[in-house]
């Protein structure tokens, strides 16, 4: 029997607000870090980052590469925990990345690029944390307490920040613009719901989830909800991967749920729900575009927002469907099989 949404569903509800405060009271440090980046003379981005801030680091990658020239590498936290080699940084602005600002190996990362003099940034729901404290700028997301294990609006809220980033470092008077449309677009998107969609994956033990550009962060953040939150094992890829052999997974028992809104990756995704179609696949397509989709049995609407913002609207769908799925499944949402909060990795 389940225990109903209770502050998963609060919290959810919330993430319009929470993205609204990010972009309003932590304007002034977004500048600053940009400032901070620039007189750096920066030529890369080094993010260190665990489970869903991973995710966020995803999205950088697309941004912060699309809009500013960017290169934007993950780090590889274990190589300064636990083998105690430091990779060289140079010209690199390093971000942290963390809902806690707990994470030992986020932590080092960030410390580690202080002591070879290189620009810090921290990104956290926690400004007394560890993290905020060692980076030169912190960002306070300021989403307010999440007490539901699987992160909804600290993630919305750090997507908001990244994209704030990219603004001020692009200084591009239309992206600035189209960051300003974000909250009532995401206060639209939640009214619309996902009607029925959840009964395509109830009953299922694995499912693929597609998307590109932008939106192979969404993927990979809704892959993740739906493992966390419904037990049902689900693969993300970039829809050009799957056409490179991870094909052949999808079947009657391997559904696809395809990420694809108006933009230059949007025949790519459509193009991998297509063949998932063909051979039997049942297609849940998360889009603004249903025209693209036709033979997907389920079409869940996004509301159209510019392109490079679209994981901010099309994540809310993701997170209700993951929801919905472990409801019918009989999960215990808030503290889905035995998952704590804070996880502390070295």
């Amino acid at each position: 029997m389940s225990t109903g949404g209770g502050f998963l569903a609060r919290e959810r509800a919330e993430q319009p607000q929470a993205v609204e405060r990010v972009l309003r009271d932590q304007r002034s440090r977004f500048k600053r870090a940009a400032a901070l980046a620039r007189d750096a003379g920066i030529d890369s981005v080094t993010i260190a980052a665990r489970g869903t801030s991973d995710n966020v680091a995803r999205y950088a990658q697309h941004v912060l590469g699309r809009f500013c020239g960017l290169p934007v590498s993950l780090a590889t936290p274990s190589l300064t925990t636990l083998y105690h080699a430091s990779p060289r940084l140079a010209r690199t602005l390093v971000i942290g990345i963390s809902q806690s600002g707990e994470s030992p190996d986020v932590n080092a990362v960030v410390e580690d690029a202080r002591e070879q003099g290189q620009p810090t940034l921290a990104i956290t729901n926690a400004a007394d944390s560890p993290l905020a404290e060692l980076a030169e700028v912190a960002i306070d997301i300021g989403a307010g307490p999440e007490r539901s294990v699987a992160a909804t609006k600290t993630y919305t809220a750090s997507l908001a920040a990244i994209a704030a980033l990219t603004v001020e470092l692009a200084a591009d008077v239309t992206l600035s613009a189209d960051l300003e449309r974000i909250v009532p677009a995401m206060i639209e998107q939640a009214q619309l719901g996902i009607g029925d969609a959840a009964g395509l994956l109830a009953g299922v033990r694995r499912c693929a989830v597609a998307g590109r550009g932008p939106n192979y962060a969404t993927a990979h953040e809704a892959a993740l909800k739906i493992k966390e939150l419904t037990g049902i094992a689900a693969e993300p890829f970039s829809s050009a991967d799957v056409m490179h052999g991870p094909l052949a997974v999808l079947g009657e028992d391997c559904p696809l749920i395809a990420i694809g809104v108006a933009g230059p990756a949007l025949e790519s995704v459509a193009a991998v729900a297509e063949e998932a179609s063909a051979r039997g696949a049942r297609c849940l397509a998360i889009t603004d575009t249903p025209g693209a989709f036709a033979r997907a049995e389920q079409n869940v609407a996004l509301v159209t927002v510019a392109e490079w913002l679209s994981p901010l609207v099309a994540i809310l769908s993701a997170q209700e469907l993951a929801e919905a799925v472990a409801l019918e499944r009989g999960v215990a949402v808030d503290e889905p099989f035995g998952l704590s909060k804070v996880t502390r990795t070295i």
